[in-house]
């Protein structure tokens, strides 16, 4: 079996590291923390004196100063020569930039209330004019007045000072010579994106953007519903009564919240009162919209079942359950099928009708898994009175990215239009739309309440597709494509340190592997209480309810496919939505997906760990056949040592693994760890079997095509076959040792034992272990080439083999 192992670790391919720095984690320098220059203005007379102001609001990010102009509302405007009225709306121009709010028909005294930012690295003007115009149905809008300010003048705020108080602005003519009819209220002043009107705004960098496209790329926080799992312990039913009454029913009872449908089994005896005591398990969220059906059926033949009784429950009416204590259980009467439209005096005329007896709880005492537990965010339990307190903050500032490619055609060129979503706990952000640019900065800065270490945060980059207007395409214009994904373990990071890293967006397409640029990220993890992060390391991952009454292995997929439905679906109502695509790459749908690569990657990474193991074999292998004397010499010093005082052999083993930490912890990795290519196989991988991971399910691939890869899959699973073959072969005949399949063999097993029971119980152990430790590290001069008798002796045993056909 060993040989056999090491012929598939020598057909693997070696892997190519010409691109192999591309893929590597890269350090990075940026400027963090808020400093306000020259007093904070543009000309250095604002607010703020004294040189460089520093913060912490936002110290993960770089900071980016914008122009706001907020535009409340105007009175007394004139109305039209033409028309008699006033349609009016306000442009906010800086240089080649406009921005506009929406307008209003017929009303003098309009209230917009909107935001407009302008990056201070894009203005190419020192005035900011804000023009009242009146739209009309034909022809070029009226002018209806304009205020000018100059940029030197306007005023800085800093948070978390008071938001600027809007003043009323007299209208001027166009030439600027006098004053108009009408007032206009605004508020001017500088800023960063630590301002609370930042989110909200419109940017001058997504100017072409119109329509419902601008709610689609504003920067937003998520929280995921709260889910909660709905035990329905079905017990039994009584007067169950066929349609055909010359027999007893087949009765099963399905049940059925939204798309999510379970079913128990069939009774297995035919009577009208059937007993099943199985548990149905579903998963739901708040606020609960759907209700429990509870259907009881017939099966007449494997074809057809017909409806003996149904009841429709509000879930908000179940006990929410914390702990493992039963609930009390209830009767419910059913309801006849096609009760409803019966006749009301034919009504009356029913005596009686089936009930059904259940249990019925929401589980509070388990965590809901949406994501995989390799990369689990969460493991609070639903109910929150069972939360414990939180050990840590989790900061990152989501700086920006370089070298994105293009990702859609755009006026005939390629075009990229890029937002960041990370994902925590229930906690979802993300970022704005970054309009245009393949080198998108956001410098965003987000936090998190960390309740375990052992948990993991992703962070996506996506294209957004859905921009409206002349941003390309409808609201249903396609779907947001993935650009890349970075996993991090908080674990993996230290305490209160900063990490600022290039991590590669890297992403796997049916043609190959392809980097698709690079995302900038700032980190850092802050413990709260070093007594409560130790505790935390000896708690078990998941809520005690997942090991007092845990689920299946099939039960634990379905549940998590449920739950992301579930998610998907919420989040995809929000305003903006995050869509469906991109909360499934995000929670990994498809992890559980066949795959060839991950299939070799899985084994080469057992065949990592199985090499330590093998090379300390061939290190001790050496030292019993001397290759090194000293070495040798050494090692029976010890040998001596250590059996002469065995009360040694725990604290040495202790303290040699002490020793080997301090050592280590010179190499300790500096940096948290990213995607790894070679670990994955992705640089190396067939093409053929890259188009079978992108497969859908079932298939859609010609049947010479499918006969092919099963061909493949029937050779790879074969010498899987021969291995676990080998295992087992191994295991039986330590079975047979005893079993007396062959009895001489079993005769002589037994009379050994018997002389090593009586020399053991006459000889010293430190004798035995002496003597027995000296053979084993015998002088090659006194060794033979041929196997060993117990070796000999033991591969003789019979296994099962035989017997199988």
């Amino acid at each position: 079996m060993e040989k056999r192992m090491q012929s598939l670790n020598a057909q693997a391919p070696l892997l190519p590291g010409d691109h192999q720095e591309d893929y590597n984690l890269k350090d990075t320098s940026p400027q963090l923390g808020e400093r306000w220059p020259n007093g904070g203005a543009f000309g250095g007379r604002g607010w703020m004196n004294g040189g460089d102001r520093f913060t912490s609001t936002y110290d993960l990010v770089e900071q980016m100063f914008y122009l706001y102009v907020r535009v409340v509302k105007a009175k007394e405007l004139p109305p039209s020569s033409l028309t008699g009225s006033c349609d009016p709306y306000v442009e906010v121009k800086l240089g080649n930039y406009k921005g506009r709010t929406k307008h209003f028909d017929r009303k003098s005294n309009p209230e917009w209330n909107q935001v407009f930012a302008f990056s201070k690295d894009r203005v190419q003007s020192s005035l900011l004019e804000v023009f009242v115009k009146d739209k009309e149905m034909a022809g070029r809008d009226d002018y209806v007045g304009r205020v000018v300010f100059d940029l030197n003048e306007v005023p800085t705020r800093v948070p978390p000072d008071s938001p600027l108080a809007p003043q009323w602005y007299r209208l001027e003519d166009r030439r600027g010579e006098g004053k108009v009819r009408g007032e206009v209220m605004l508020a001017v002043w500088m800023g960063t994106q630590a301002d609370e009107a930042f989110p909200e705004a419109w940017h001058s960098d997504a100017a072409s953007v119109h329509g419902e496209g601008v709610f689609n790329i504003r920067s937003k926080v998520y929280v995921s519903p709260k889910l909660w799992y709905l035990r329905v312990n079905v017990i039994e039913a009584q007067d169950v009564v066929a349609n055909d009454r010359s027999r007893l029913p087949d009765v099963f009872v399905k049940a059925q919240i939204g798309n999510q449908v379970l079913r128990t089994k069939i009774c297995p005896t035919r009577t009208p009162n059937p007993l099943w005591n199985e548990d149905l398990v579903f998963v739901t969220a708040e606020p609960f919209e759907e209700q429990l059906l509870i259907t009881v059926e017939d099966r007449v033949h494997p074809s057809k079942e017909d409806v003996l009784g149904k009841i429709s429950l509000p879930l908000n009416e179940f006990e929410k359950r914390l702990d493992h204590r039963p609930v009390n259980s209830r009767w419910f009467n059913l309801e006849k099928y096609g009760f409803g439209v019966m006749e009301g005096d034919r009504r009356k005329e029913l005596k009686f009708s089936s009930r059904i007896h259940l249990r019925v709880c929401l589980e509070g005492g388990y965590h809901v898994l949406d994501e995989s537990t390799m990369y689990i965010s969460d493991q609070k339990p639903t109910a929150k009175q069972l939360w414990k307190q939180p050990v840590g903050i989790l900061e990152v500032g989501i700086l920006g990215a370089q070298g994105l490619l293009p990702m859609k055609m755009k006026d005939g060129r390629g075009s990229t239009d890029a937002y960041c979503v990370a994902k925590y706990g229930q906690k979802w952000v993300r970022t704005r739309t970054i309009m245009e640019t393949f080198n998108p900065r956001w410098n965003e800065q987000y936090t998190w309440e960390v309740y375990d270490p052992c948990t993991v945060i992703t962070l996506g980059v996506f294209d957004n597709s859905h921009l409206g207007g002349n941003g390309g395409g409808g609201s249903n214009a396609g779907r947001d494509a993935r650009i890349g994904k970075v996993r991090i373990r908080l674990s993996t990071l230290e305490a209160h340190r900063t990490y600022t890293h290039s991590y590669p967006l890297l992403v796997l397409h049916p043609h190959g592997l392809k980097k698709m640029g690079e995302l900038q990220l700032a980190i850092r993890f802050t413990t709260l209480s070093l007594a409560n992060m130790i505790y935390i390391y000896g708690q078990p991952l998941l809520p005690k309810m997942h090991y007092l009454h845990p689920f299946t292995v099939n039960q634990v997929d379905n549940l998590r496919y449920q739950a992301m439905n579930i998610v998907a679906r919420r989040l995809g109502r929000a305003e903006p939505p995050l869509r469906k695509e991109v909360v499934e790459y995000m929670l990994d749908v498809d992890s559980h997906m066949w795959s060839m690569r991950r299939s070799k990657a899985n084994f080469f990474r057992i065949m990592s760990l199985v090499s330590g193991m093998v090379a300390i074999g061939q290190w001790f292998g050496n030292v019993c056949y001397w290759k090194n004397p000293i070495t040798s010499v050494l090692v029976h010093i010890l040998f001596l040592i250590l059996v002469w005082y065995p009360e040694l052999i725990l604290p040495t083993l202790c303290f040699y693994m002490f020793l080997v930490g301090l050592w280590n912890y010179r190499y300790r990795p500096r940096y948290p760890p990213h995607m790894d290519t070679k670990l994955s196989w992705a640089e190396s991988v067939n093409p053929d079997e890259l188009d079978e991971e992108f497969d859908t399910f079932p298939t859609c691939k010609p049947h010479d095509v499918v006969r092919m890869r099963y061909d493949r899959l029937r050779s790879v699973a074969g010498r899987i076959q021969t291995v676990v073959g080998d295992i087992a072969t191994q295991g039986e005949r330590f079975e047979s040792l005893l079993g007396w399949r062959d009895p001489r063999a079993t005769s002589l097993f037994i009379v050994f034992c018997v002389c090593a029971a009586v020399v053991l119980y006459a000889t010293p152990l430190r004798v035995v272990a002496l003597v027995g430790g000296l053979y084993y590290l015998r002088h090659p001069r006194f060794r033979s080439k041929l196997p060993s008798v117990p070796s000999s002796f033991f591969k003789r045993l019979p296994a099962r083999t035989d017997s199988l056909l």
